[in-house]
């Protein structure tokens, strides 16, 4: 069949994509003895639009599951839907349409617009988490962890926000408000749920050193997000009680220059410890930030303030009274609530003496220069280990001894110990809302009294949500949404047959996240979360796509969660993801990152209605290297539409060519060809492999070039050569512009997909040129470039370039002084 003449992707791309899905060349498991590849992007929540971002990530993805299908793989490349969440039940709180309405509303048109790009997935293992077929494993989870002290019940100080009237993660709050919904959030002590992952703290912590394929900015993110810390705990007696203050300090060499003690406001002794006539004070300081939050009270740069409770503790190594303060920059669930301050050897302490006139005494003397002038004197806090003096028995010894000693004697004593903390909390994920997996507990007044939860019977899982009346139920004020579920709330006893209530919280979204990957390998599996013989065939995940944003939240949860999974006998692997890449934010044409909030998104439908689908494609690929972020532009879209078009045009201005071939040799214009073919091949494999999409798409531009500049092809040889060209250009298109990659490889003869092929290997011979350039200088400046053979000797080289006219206009009537040979790059002579 003739091509048309003008390049249409409308009529071509709807075409492919259908036969794809027929053809069910995207099924993983069809090459089960070929090696594997699994192949990921972050699951999307389905708000109903995708915009540039979306493209982005899943093209990352879709780029290495055809290339690697092509280069013989068994790929797995799967999709699904993070699909519960606030904002479709916020949305429901709004205009009163039920969350599982709206979700699926979105989902089918979001899925719509992934499969008019072209995305290659396997639509057969499709999850969506908002099914109790899939959430019946959060809940199975949930018990098998909660048997294993995993999971448990606190009261604590949670992050409320105003806005989304629902708990939020530490990771949520951004600089006092919440990241969802810009509205403030509170301090607020309630009962919550909470994974025990602090359990794990040092695990995940040595993990990150074998995860040699991440970005180092996110493994750093999860280090300090951890945040190990090795120390000492010392017991300040509370002077006149018998009350003891246990303070948490990497720097226990320090002790003997602290000159105050801090507690958190909130801090359990502060009421105990605070004398008569500061109880006025204290207790308004205390209110006064109870209104703040603990991120604003720590943020950078924030004002220390404080108030002297009355009180004094004793130092445990001098016994000299020191008082007792309360300060904002101290948290009662960071270490222990209470810091010794030594401002001669801490910037904060300093700051916060300074500003209260408490006195500052100099205990560490640099091991060498000059020495520290007394603490009245110091301009700013000397915070380096050096040499202890004023310690008593100390003094004399280096810091690092110091340490050793002093924490071994405080042991021994039974007035504290060695000790290691660590900045990362448990996680709390029982949230206020509907629209999230119910928590399989119930309450029974007579086998609970003291409501710790009975969990339900494995057997009676799914605990479904129940049908509401949603503008009844979903008002946004008042008790969680459940709790207004009476025929579901109030239910029966799983041990003594007797009333109970069900628990009305639901789980943090990110729960769901948290395994959804394993849940692919098996999606309808009905015995476990997942067939463990399937994780071992396709576990860890091989490329793993998603945004940075996501560093200490899902990619920390999910490192913890594989490691249960593998204690729970179901994975093979400690780490879920051996290679993740994190893409670049695509900004709207304003340079703000798109948004709805900003009113500056480029839908995709509307590039794929005008210029076609891999126009988007191209133009997203080609726009950046995929880590970095890049701003919008319609003329570069036109731009990717007219490269596409010439594609097209020189394959149908060459269609002539088809079934050409030629068993002589290869001269002239027709090595030419095959020359620019089997190097762009091999440039454009190797960009692939390490991720420069950019490169690649680039390298075929001056492919296409060469193509264009060689003209008509007139001999055998020649048309074999460009009938050869053409079907190479089809396969290195096939990764990133898929629709017409295939459609030129028909026209061109193949009767099988691309993707069903072979990704073919490049001729050694011919990507290794006759001839290779040299630069000429002449005291060092450029003065010409010449070629010569590739086995050109120095002579023949130097030859070359004397030969050459403007290098003799330069060393006319000079004198040569050295020539100054570089193989296969350079020379340069040196006149006088």
């Amino acid at each position: 069949m003739a091509m048309n003449e003008r390049y249409e992707p409308q009529t071509i791309e709807g075409k492919w994509q259908i036969r794809w899905e027929q053809e069910g060349v995207f099924r993983a498991g069809t090459r089960p003895g070929a090696p594997k590849k699994y192949i990921l992007e972050m699951l999307p929540y389905p708000s109903g639009k995708m915009h540039m971002g979306h493209v982005r990530n899943y093209l990352i993805g879709d780029v290495y599951a055809r290339y690697f299908r092509m280069k013989g793989y068994d790929v797995l490349h799967p999709m699904g839907w993070d699909a519960f969440g606030l904002p479709a039940e916020n949305a429901a709180i709004k205009d009163g349409v039920h969350p599982a309405v709206r979700t699926q509303e979105n989902i089918d048109s979001f899925k719509a617009e992934i499969r008019s790009l072209g995305y290659s997935y396997d639509w057969t293992r499709e999850v969506n988490t908002s099914q109790p077929e899939y959430y019946r494993w959060n809940q199975w989870f949930f018990i098998q962890m909660l048997g294993r002290g995993l999971v448990y019940r606190r009261f604590s100080k949670v992050n409320w926000c105003t806005g989304c009237l629902t708990v939020i993660a530490n990771e949520q709050v951004k600089e006092g408000v919440c990241e969802r919904c810009d509205s403030p959030v509170l301090d607020k002590e309630m009962p919550e749920w909470a994974f025990r992952i602090t359990k794990y703290s040092q695990a995940l912590l040595d993990g990150l050193d074998e995860l040699k394929e991440w970005p180092e900015r996110i493994t750093s993110m999860q280090r300090n997000w951890i945040g190990r810390s090795e120390g000492a705990e010392a017991d300040f007696t509370v002077k006149g009680s018998e009350e003891k203050i246990r303070v948490f300090t990497t720097r226990i060499d320090t002790i003997y220059g602290c000159t105050y003690v801090v507690l958190a406001p909130d801090h359990k002794l502060v009421a105990k410890v605070t004398t008569p006539e500061r109880r006025a004070e204290v207790d308004a300081f205390v209110a006064k930030m109870a209104a703040i939050s603990k991120t604003d009270r720590t943020a950078e740069g924030a004002t220390k303030e404080g108030v002297f409770t009355g009180a004094y503790a004793l130092n445990p190594f001098t016994g000299q009274p020191v008082p007792i303060w309360i300060a904002n920059f101290v948290l009662s669930d960071y270490g222990t609530g209470a810091v010794m301050s030594v401002p001669a050897h801490d910037a904060r302490d300093f700051e916060f003496a300074r500003k209260y006139s408490l006195p500052i005494q100099v205990v560490i003397q640099p091991a060498k220069g000059d020495k520290l002038p007394e603490g009245d004197k110091l301009e700013a806090a000397s915070t380096e280990y050096g040499v202890l003096v004023d310690s008593g028995e100390y003094t004399g010894l280096t810091s690092e001894e110091a340490r050793r000693k002093m924490a071994a004697k405080l042991e021994a004593e039974g007035r504290g110990k060695f000790t290691i903390t660590y900045r990362q909390k448990d996680w709390g994920f029982s949230r206020q809302r509907y629209w999230g997996t119910p928590i399989p507990i119930v309450y029974c007044e007579k086998c609970d009294p003291e409501r710790r939860g009975i969990p339900v019977p494995v057997d009676q899982l799914p605990v479904r949500l129940p049908e509401i009346d949603t503008q009844a139920v979903l008002t946004g004020k008042g008790e969680p949404p459940l709790a207004k579920v009476a025929s579901w709330v109030n239910t029966t006893c799983p041990k003594c047959g007797g009333p109970a209530r069900r628990e009305a919280e639901t789980m943090d979204t990110f729960v769901d996240s948290c395994w959804y990957f394993a849940r692919y390998l098996s999606p309808h599996y009905d015995a476990a979360p997942f067939d463990p013989a399937e994780a071992k065939r396709w576990l860890p995940v091989d490329v793993y796509v998603g945004g940075p944003e996501h560093a200490v939240m899902h990619l920390l949860y999910f490192r913890f969660w594989t490691r249960v999974m593998k204690e729970l006998g179901l994975s093979p692997v400690d780490e879920p993801v051996t290679r993740l890449v994190t893409q670049g934010i695509v900004n709207g044409p304003d340079g703000r990152k798109m948004s709805k909030r900003w009113g500056n998104s480029v839908a995709p439908a509307s590039i794929v209605r005008k210029y076609g689908a891999d126009t988007a494609r191209t133009y997203v690929l080609f726009a950046g290297p995929p880590e970095r972020d890049f701003d919008w532009s319609d003329a570069q879209v036109e731009g990717a539409f007219r490269f596409l078009k010439r594609v097209w045009t020189l394959a149908a201005t060459h269609e002539g060519v088809v079934g050409s071939t030629h068993s002589g040799t290869y001269e002239g214009k027709a090595l030419e060809i095959r020359r620019a073919a089997h190097k762009t091949l091999k440039r454009v494999g190797e960009a692939i492999e390490r991720l420069s999409f950019n490169t690649a798409i680039a390298g075929v531009m001056e492919y296409i070039n060469v193509l264009y500049g060689v003209g008509t092809v007139e001999t055998p040889a020649e048309k074999a050569a460009m009938a050869e060209a053409i079907r190479l250009l089809a396969v290195m298109l096939t990764p990133f512009a898929p629709h017409i990659a295939d459609e030129l490889a028909e026209a061109y003869g193949s009767k099988v997909l691309l993707v069903n092929q072979e990704w073919p290997a490049f001729d050694p011979a011919l990507v290794v040129d006759d001839e290779i350039p040299y630069a000429v200088q002449v005291n060092g400046k450029l003065r010409a470039e010449i070629k010569v053979p590739v086995d050109a000797d120095e002579a023949a080289v130097r030859a070359a370039a004397e030969a050459d006219e403007r290098v003799k206009a330069a060393m006319a009537g000079k004198t040569l002084r050295k020539f100054v040979f570089v193989p296969k790059r350079l020379v340069n002579f040196v006149v006088g």
